[in-house]
């Protein structure tokens, strides 16, 4: 005699289910991920998964906005624990965004497959402006610049930071000349004034 399955919350079974999508676009990469899959994957009928998600876009929206949170979260962690200086902060700021670019490579991936979703820019762009702030909120102690020019010069840097993690993901760079390189740019143009 089985036992019966336990019925799950509806937001254990989200994460349950934002779970296995993270394993299927580890495993096969976004072009792997339907609903169908995602509901095989987590062995629930393609109701539930359809009832939480809608489309796979909507999955793809919770993926990327979850792993958005996994990253800010750490970072904030780390800049909490950080030595009250320029350089000490701007280390730890690289050290974290390089830690999310080779510790969540399915970041880059289920962002790829977003691209050109009028949703997904919109959210991705709220999202860059959560950042920059935080960013901008960890320099602004070492900084003589407004707080318009510095968060214009976080987004600056956040895309240098972007294509320095390329580098770092095509096993052009190493991990320590990727973190030097983001912390130097850090100081260089968010503690000057």
């Amino acid at each position: 005699m089985t036992a019966a399955p336990t019925r799950m919350s509806k937001q254990a079974r989200r994460e349950q289910l934002l779970d296995a999508g993270l394993g299927i676009v580890r495993a096969r990469g976004t072009d792997g991920l339907t609903l169908v899959t995602l509901a095989e994957a987590a062995g629930v009928s393609r109701p539930i998964v359809y009832d939480h998600f809608g489309s796979r876009t909507g999955l793809l929206l919770e993926l990327y906005r979850r792993l958005d949170e996994r990253h800010r979260s750490a970072l904030a962690e780390a800049l909490a624990a950080a030595d009250p200086a320029a350089g000490a902060v701007a280390h730890v700021m690289s050290t974290a965004y390089f830690a999310c670019a080779t510790d969540m490579p399915e970041f880059a991936a289920v962002s790829a497959a977003l691209k050109g979703n009028p949703e997904a820019e919109a959210m991705q762009h709220d999202l860059l402006d959560d950042y920059v702030e935080l960013m901008a909120g960890a320099m602004a102690p070492y900084s003589s610049l407004s707080v318009d020019a510095l968060k214009l010069r976080c987004v600056g840097v956040l895309g240098a930071a972007e294509a320095i993690a390329a580098e770092l993901n095509h096993d052009r760079a190493t991990t320590d000349d990727a973190v030097t390189a983001l912390s130097d740019l850090i100081v260089g143009n968010l503690a000057a004034g």
